[in-house]
């Protein structure tokens, strides 16, 4: 996956993959006030993992199932990179996740920030 750190949200960029507490529909609409389209996906060449809280970690041949979240709005972004604890547990960064059709879709992903390794 090439990443690239947070930056501004843009059309093109409204796109957020959730593979832990955010696949939660009633979650996501108490954050944000709305619900949210989503589509399923997958995220390859990662596994997830648990803690206190969910987590990926690069894993050869493996794949972590999600959604893909869209329009999602800067004001979104911020209140969930608030939720993620961002910086501190996680970072957001781009990367591509496969949708239901196959189709390779660039997106936003939470990745862990080191603590997951302890």
């Amino acid at each position: 996956m090439t990443s690239r750190r947070l930056g501004t949200v843009d059309r093109n960029h409204d796109r957020l993959f959730v593979y832990g507490a955010l696949l939660d529909a009633q979650l996501r609409a108490r954050l944000l006030g709305r619900e949210l389209r989503s589509e399923p996906a997958l995220l390859s060449g990662y596994q997830r993992g648990r803690k206190r809280y969910f987590f990926v970690t690069p894993h050869a041949g493996a794949g972590v199932p999600g959604e893909i979240l869209s329009e999602l709005r800067p004001d979104d972004f911020a209140l969930l990179d608030r939720y993620e604890a961002v910086p501190r547990l996680y970072t957001r960064e781009r990367g591509q996740v496969q949708n239901a059709t196959g189709e390779r879709v660039e997106c936003w992903i939470y990745l862990p920030t080191g603590w997951e390794k302890r």
